[in-house]
């Protein structure tokens, strides 16, 4: 990947970031990038998912506390955007 589009493309995930759950630290911007890709195969390709989750039982329990996280998170974010 080119430098410029990486850095434009970290750009895009850090706003993403922040428009979903508030905040757009490196951490938070990792596991938002997790959570929509994983999002994304589990719809668009839930068989593959489903071999992934079976294959890596403890990597399925971390993607579903970050889930969570990330649910809990935009809750919040949402909530306080409404006041």
């Amino acid at each position: 990947m080119e430098k410029i589009f990486a850095e434009q493309f970290k750009a895009l995930l850090e706003k993403y970031s922040e428009l979903l759950v508030g905040e757009s630290s490196e951490e938070t911007t990792e596991k938002v990038k997790a959570y929509a890709l994983y999002t994304h195969i589990a719809k668009s390709m839930p068989a593959l998912a489903k071999h992934w989750n079976e294959l890596y039982p403890e990597a399925k329990d971390e993607m579903k506390t970050i889930i969570g996280e990330i649910k809990e998170l935009n809750e919040k974010h949402r909530s306080t955007a409404k006041k």
